[in-house]
């Protein structure tokens, strides 16, 4: 029976290793620890759940393979496709699809070296693992190549300092290059002075100078001597238990510390963190100081050395971690460059039995001096591995660049190198967005982020953000917004206002930024070449973006409409619809029906100017009515609606469609004001000569007439102050600031001002509803004047109408020759009389009341405005008490305009 321990996942995989490979547990140990590896990964497709862009890539492979007449075919199935509800997840079938699309025998896009990764563009695929990893150990090496291959990336990448070897050192045994041996050049043809000024070189020169027997004595390697599997504390062949030490010993023991293995004599102390010298070796205390000042080294190259170990193997640490690991290998190398160098050096001493006395020999202090610069070079790795810890994207290149701020250049010649590998991946994101707006950021490194639950129709207000601690420090905050709206511009483009032909200038300026100085120019030229990309960038797909806007979907006409009929600024429709809802609008509100209003809508349309308008606007325009409370007429629940949809809804929003309704609303009531003091002032016109032979009536319709005036004089200044200080002049700086709008955002920053700006003039905002409600007030006692004044006009009318009727029979009668009137039909027509001259005094009664309450209500409504923060305001409640009637009644409106603002600007 098994045990458990059998069972368990770790030893039935080594099992599972082992059969199949058919060899040992200690010989399968490596393929054991990488299927550990592998099952512990999480592997992911490394592109956004977005299934317009995997769409959009299998366009354009197609159209790539010069197969247009498929590309056109898929896309026309693709929106089939879209229409049908059957299937769930149609991403997974489309990159599913993209995937088997792929040839098998097409050679992985996996690089060898890291000089190749990133001497281009990061592939997409190079995620965590470096590739050298999973290679054995045991492949045969071409030095030759290698190490010319790594002198010419040494130089074309711009590193100076420590010399490399080949990639290979950083697993195993770094044998002497065929570079280095006497009688061949240490340059490889083009590199000219870049090599020689690298410390690996000028030492190789040193060491081979004179010494004609080197390349006999470097035929035997020095892999088993400077083997790094697993660190121990003794090399082979050593005896233990000597207590003089010679400085041979140390130099040897020294070289072993400088990669992280402890010596014979010299050993890393857990408990200080440091390498020490063992108590019981004998030194004095020059060579033991200069030891221990060498065994620094070894403690930095640790330090690097554990962090590249660590992050390598992490999927989530992104691309621009594993470029900043790279660049540490790529140090590394060149580091190991170095020790192969005095390896072979001190390899050849002991086969040919050299002392140390002789003047090219290995000694502690000439370690001391070689390494200086290399040692500066691990202070300056090892501070930014602690500056980098717990970072990655964006913020790590932040970290890298805030290095760059030195005073030493050497030390500010390898922290931009390092920054120019670290930022690749940062420019590729960035100019794949800017230019293609695609945007592949599967570990949320780059300063763009993108939410896919984001629907269509809210894709330019929500779907892409900044991620603010992902902008690089080299990058401000302007150019990133900037690179935002770029992208943002070219995916509304497709997918809103679906056109996927970019302009010929946008193509060329594409064109102009595909080149291998990118980040030579982000670095060296920040403030002119990078400016000027982004700028061109941004200035043609934002000119593009509102060319279609305008010319493709009306844009700037739907605006103009708006004004005109939601904001009536069309006066002749509004008044002539006005006139035709007024028998319909005066019903109870429940009586009401769309339908028969939407039909008035269109005869008004017809009827006047608005006719001429584009066919495209007047469809949008409808009829809406509001939620109905009891009591409610037509009136009160009566909105003209405009439809919005497509790429001009990112300009209206609901939110923007909201205001307008609130907007139309008001003004909808105010107009309602007037076109109710019209009717009245008509009403006393042509009832003013009927009602004179009522001579009775001459104080109520003076009274009448009085009041009705001040309520003239009310409106007209209200809508004076509304039409032309309010929307004329808010609508006159909307419009100039489209006409100078670079991008969309312009727009719809300018349309939300003039919004806001309404809204809170009208008295609409939260901090004005104390004085709107006042002015509604007012409102209600017109239409009380209104109810009022038609009592008593239909009262004075029916009166008048029986007298004439009573006269009209006196005279009838006297013809005949009869009395006119009878005592009883007298003595019944002065009784009604007397009943309607009684009936007066109530009238007068009930219009003092009305005037009293109104000129209270207007008194608080002048008090309120004085206290205002506008000065517009102040002014118009100056306008309205022009002669000072209200001043003279309220202490508080006797205070100097100046006086008011100045306490209004202390509040």
């Amino acid at each position: 029976m098994a045990t458990p321990d059998q069972k368990s996942p770790n030893v039935l995989l080594q099992n599972l290793c082992c059969r199949i490979l058919g060899k040992s547990e200690a010989d399968a140990a490596q393929q054991f620890q990488y299927a550990v590896r592998v099952i512990g990964s999480n592997f992911a497709p490394t592109v956004e759940r977005d299934e317009f862009l995997v769409a959009e890539k299998i366009k354009k492979e197609l159209v790539r393979q010069r197969r247009e007449a498929d590309a056109a075919l898929f896309s026309e199935l693709y929106r089939k496709l879209g229409t049908q509800g059957i299937l769930k997840n149609k991403w997974s079938i489309l990159y599913l699809l993209l995937s088997l699309s792929e040839d098998p025998r097409k050679q992985s896009n996996k690089v060898s070296s890291y000089a190749t990764l990133f001497a281009q563009a990061l592939p997409r695929d190079a995620h965590s693992t470096p590739y050298y990893y999973a290679r054995p150990q045991s492949l045969p090496l071409n030095y030759q190549d290698r190490s010319a291959q790594s002198a010419q990336s040494s130089c074309s990448m711009g590193s100076s300092g420590i010399s490399s070897i080949s990639l290979y050192a950083l697993n195993g045994p770094t044998p002497t290059p065929q570079s280095l041996l006497p009688g061949q050049s240490y340059q490889a043809p083009g590199v000219g002075d870049c090599l020689r000024q690298q410390l690996g070189s000028r030492l190789a020169w040193t060491l081979t100078a004179n010494q004609p027997s080197l390349q006999s004595a470097t035929s035997k390697g020095i892999s088993n001597a400077v083997s790094r599997g697993v660190p121990r504390s003794r090399r082979e062949g050593d005896t233990s238990g000597s207590v003089e030490v010679t400085e041979a010993n140390l130099v040897r023991d020294v070289l072993y510390v400088f990669q992280g293995i402890d010596g014979k004599n010299i050993k890393m102390c857990n408990s200080e963190n440091c390498y020490k010298v063992e108590g019981k070796v004998t030194l004095s205390k020059s060579l033991r100081d200069t030891t221990s000042r060498l065994a620094e080294l070894g403690w930095l190259h640790n330090k690097i050395r554990k962090y590249t170990d660590q992050r390598s193997l992490d999927r989530a640490f992104g691309l621009v971690g594993q470029s900043f690991c790279a660049a540490l290998h790529q140090e590394l190398k060149e580091y190991y460059r170095l020790l192969s160098v005095l390896h072979s050096q001190l390899q050849l001493e002991d086969d040919q039995g050299v002392n140390l006395g002789l003047e090219s020999s290995l000694t502690l202090r000439r370690l001391l001096v070689w390494t200086y610069d290399p040692k500066i070079r691990l202070k300056t790795l090892a501070a930014l591995v602690d500056h980098c810890q717990g970072r990655k994207g964006g913020e790590l290149a932040s970290a890298v660049h805030a290095y760059t701020k030195t005073g030493d250049p050497y030390m500010r010649s390898l922290v931009q190198h390092i920054l120019g590998l670290v930022s690749h991946p940062v420019l590729n994101f960035l100019y794949r967005w800017i230019y293609d707006g695609e945007l592949e950021d599967t570990y949320h490194e780059f300063f763009v982020a993108s939410d896919p639950t984001v629907k269509t129709d809210r894709l330019w207000h929500d779907k892409y953000t900044l991620r603010k601690s992902m902008i690089p420090s080299f990058i401000t905050m302007e150019q990133s917004k900037k690179v935002l709206l770029i992208g943002k511009s070219i995916n509304f483009l497709h997918q809103v206002c679906h056109d996927q032909t970019p302009s010929t200038k946008m193509i060329a300026v594409a064109k102009s930024a595909e080149s291998s100085k990118d980040a030579a120019d982000l670095f060296t030229d920040l403030e002119n070449a990078f400016q000027e990309k982004i700028d061109a960038a941004y200035f043609e797909t934002s000119k593009y973006l509102l060319d279609v806007l305008n010319k493709k979907y009306n844009l700037l006409e739907h605006m103009q409409a708006m004004r005109r009929y939601l904001l009536l600024g069309q006066g002749d429709f509004i008044r002539h619809l006005m006139d035709l809802l007024k028998p319909e609008l005066a019903r109870p509100a429940t009586t009401l029906y769309q339908h028969n209003l939407t039909g008035i809508l269109e005869t008004a349309v017809r009827a006047t100017n608005a006719q001429f308008d584009n066919p495209e606007i007047l469809k949008r325009l409808d009829v809406r009515l509001l939620e109905v409370s009891p009591g409610d007429t037509g009136w009160d629940v009566f909105s003209l609606d405009y439809h919005v949809d497509g790429p001009i809804a990112t300009v209206f929003t609901r939110e923007c469609m909201s205001h307008y309704l609130r907007v139309f609303n008001f003004l909808w009531r105010a107009k309602r004001m007037e076109y109710i003091l019209t009717d009245i002032w008509k009403g006393h016109m042509c009832n003013a000569k009927l009602l004179k032979s009522i001579p009775e009536l001459s104080g109520v319709l003076h009274q009448c007439h009085v009041l009705a005036s001040e309520m003239v004089h009310f409106i007209h200044q209200m809508q004076y102050y509304i039409t032309f200080e309010v929307l004329e002049c808010s609508w006159d700086e909307l419009w100039n600031k489209v006409q100078q709008a670079q991008d969309l955002d312009h727009i719809i920053a300018a349309h939300e001002v003039f919004l806001d700006t309404i809204i809170a003039r009208c008295l609409l905002d939260s901090d004005s509803r104390v004085l709107l409600n006042q002015l509604r007030a007012v409102f209600d006692q017109i239409i009380e004047l209104q109810n009022a004044q038609d009592a008593m006009y239909r009262a004075a009318l029916e009166e008048l109408q029986l007298r004439l009727q009573f006269e009209e029979r006196k005279k009838q009668r006297e013809l005949e020759g009869k009395w006119g009137v009878t005592a009883s039909e007298d003595e019944e027509e002065n009784r009604r009389m007397k009943e309607f001259q009684d009936s007066i005094p109530k009238m007068c009664s009930q219009l003092r009341i009305l005037t009293h309450f109104y000129q209270g209500i207007v008194q608080q409504f002048l008090v309120l405005l004085t206290t205002s923060s506008d000065e517009s305001l102040r002014f118009l409640s100056f306008r309205l008490d022009f002669n000072e009637h209200y001043k003279a009644r309220e202490p508080r409106l006797r205070v100097s305009l100046g006086t008011r603002s100045r306490r209004s600007s202390h509040m």
